[in-house]
């Protein structure tokens, strides 16, 4: 929800597309099905359909003085027709003419020019610096609604109305006279019939400038600008706008004295207005990661699709059932309904981060870790704070498991103690602090006779604990940073993993290591799960892949290409229907077992 107009709703009123990623995800709005199209490296940084809805462009970031692709898709077919490279560092915005014939594509602050392409035959026609000296930098693009030949930039202190001229290949710039209002320009809206366009600013107000001699014809609202400026623009059949704000207000506000007829709430600043048809409906993007469907008569929002805006570090199923799970992220966890994939509960704990999280084995509480040191429990149903356990950690609570009997719970943290909670009905009492690791600890998993637990840290150990007599039973070395580690389930091996890329099996017994596989060719493992039975176990990490393996093969059977940032953990949910993967990028992906 970050990117800039990034919702976008398709010409034939069935579809909407949003970047997610270095993927663009394409969703039928009736029935929710998903599709994907991915050829990007990294992030996408913006995203726009052509007018007749034949075809997608996206732009992406990339390393500093690297070339930055644009992509052209097909939207039918949903395949790649072009990758087009000039620009360097990052594609700041895109836009097609009307009748398609042209992709006019900005570049980001690294690159500062502006360039023609030619849709039929992929390649450049023309480009140029797109903003003068004088001013900042320019970051968007709007083509015209009529005339292929004509674009409109605008940017910090610039707005420049370009011609375009194809038999001498050149584009030549005209600066728009907006007298001394000095504004940062942030969206871009052409009208229908091409003689005048508005621009919304930061600092809240809306700027309406004529097109053919290119003067301002007035500014607006004069006295209550809109709070936190104004970053999404909708124009209607009547006149009026939308305006969407950094405060996350959208109002419908008439066209000639900006004043506010009706306006809503949502949550997060708004990033994305689309209109879906003629306007009787359009969808709403905000910075929170959530997407709201609004009918032009009522004026009601109704949340359609949300989700977490911040890196996802931890799923977990309940014990035996499928049906529901949680993920935890910075400021909340979050509960949801598997079949429907929609959101059942939200505990939002603002501005900390949520390492670890545990459903206990009874149901009646969810325990997690988090940042500040503390540990929190919350009824399931409502996300109501049960307790609160105060200092559990120095470092922040980092893993978190609890016993079958619901009755202890053990927790690592980011120095490297473990300790074990005695949970009563009102009371939870500290029973005993285990002092080995030296670094956070990064996994903990407990025996199912909760006499055992086996806990990874980042200081290359992993430690078999007697949870009854509090000793040390085990200890394993490694030249790796772990971050996960399993029981397989008859309880005589282990299977760990972290930062060297192997995946190793170990004897409890002895602590002897049984072998190594190589788990990945690029990048740390940071998740892994074991089924049931113990024939299969999955795992994930830096190079974006969720790989099943089998146990005893020690081989990968099936691998899962989909995620667009880096896997933080992954779970196969009881019932083995599906496997839930989580990822840096605040991604949430259903996979079907196996």
């Amino acid at each position: 929800g970050h990117i800039i107009c990034g919702l976008i709703c398709h010409p034939d009123k069935e579809h909407i597309l949003y970047p997610l990623g270095c993927t663009i995800v394409i969703q039928e709005l009736d029935s929710k099905k998903q599709t994907f199209l991915r050829g990007h490296t990294d992030n996408v940084s913006c995203i726009v359909v052509s007018k007749d809805g034949v075809y997608v462009a996206s732009g992406q970031v990339t390393f500093m003085g690297f070339k930055a692709d644009i992509i052209l898709w097909d939207f039918q077919k949903e395949e790649l027709l072009a990758r087009l490279s000039l620009h360097k560092g990052n594609v700041e915005d895109l836009s097609f003419s009307p009748n398609s014939r042209y992709l006019v594509s900005l570049g980001g602050q690294d690159d500062g020019s502006v360039v023609v392409w030619d849709v039929a035959k992929r390649e450049g026609v023309c480009g140029s610096p797109a903003s003068p000296r004088s001013a900042g930098n320019a970051t968007v693009v709007v083509c015209s609604s009529c005339r292929d030949e004509m674009f409109v930039t605008a940017g910090n202190g610039t707005i420049r109305v370009w011609e375009l001229d194809l038999a001498n290949r050149k584009i030549r710039p005209t600066e728009c006279q907006i007298g001394k209002v000095k504004r940062l320009m942030m969206c871009v809206r052409m009208a229908d019939d091409d003689n005048v366009f508005y621009v919304g600013t930061s600092s809240g107000d809306i700027l309406q400038v004529n097109t053919h001699n290119k003067v301002m014809i007035e500014y607006g609202p004069q006295k209550k600008k809109f709070s936190s400026g104004v970053t999404a623009l909708l124009l209607l059949k009547t006149g009026d706008l939308i305006v969407g704000t950094g405060g996350g207000v959208v109002a419908l506000c008439k066209g000639s004295n900006y004043k506010i007829m009706k306006q809503i709430q949502v949550h997060g600043a708004v990033t994305s207005l689309t209109r879906r048809g003629q306007g009787h409906q359009f969808f709403v993007g905000t910075n929170e990661c959530q997407i709201y469907r609004i009918n032009y008569t009522e004026f009601k929002e109704e949340l359609i699709a949300a989700c977490h805006n911040e890196a996802v570090h931890d799923i977990v199923f309940p014990f035996g059932s499928s049906k529901v799970f949680a993920t935890c992220s910075k400021n909340d966890i979050r509960v949801w309904h598997t079949p429907e994939n929609r959101e059942l509960l939200r505990i939002i704990v603002p501005n900390m981060t949520c390492h670890a999280i545990e459903i206990m084995r009874d149901g009646r509480s969810i325990i997690s870790a988090w940042n500040d040191g503390k540990i929190r429990a919350f009824t399931p149903e409502t996300g109501q704070l049960m307790y609160m356990i105060n200092h559990a950690h120095s470092l922040g609570v980092t893993a978190i498991a609890a016993t079958s009997d619901s009755k202890r719970i053990v927790s690592g943290g980011g120095e490297g103690q473990v300790r074990i909670w005695e949970i009563g009905e009102r009371t939870q009492k500290l029973v005993e602090v285990l002092k080995e690791h030296v670094c956070a600890v990064s996994c903990i998993k407990i025996k199912k006779n909760d006499q055992e637990c086996v806990t990874t840290s980042l200081d290359r150990t992993c430690i078999v604990w007697d949870i009854v007599r509090f000793v040390r039973k085990q200890m394993f070395l490694a030249n790796t940073l772990f971050k996960c580690v399993c029981y397989h389930p008859e309880e005589y091996q282990i299977i760990t993993s972290g930062t060297d890329r192997k995946v190793a099996y170990w004897e409890v017994f002895d602590g002897s290591p049984i072998r190594e596989v190589e788990g990945s060719v690029s990048g740390t493992i940071n998740g892994m799960d074991i089924t049931s039975d113990g024939v299969h176990f999955v795992t994930g990490g830096d190079d974006h892949l969720v790989k099943l393996w089998n146990y005893d093969e020690g081989a990968v059977t099936h691998v899962g290409v989909g995620h667009s940032g880096n896997i933080t953990r992954l779970k196969i949910c009881p019932e083995k229907k599906y496997i839930v993967s989580v990822s840096a990028d605040g991604a949430i992906l259903l996979w079907k077992y196996p």
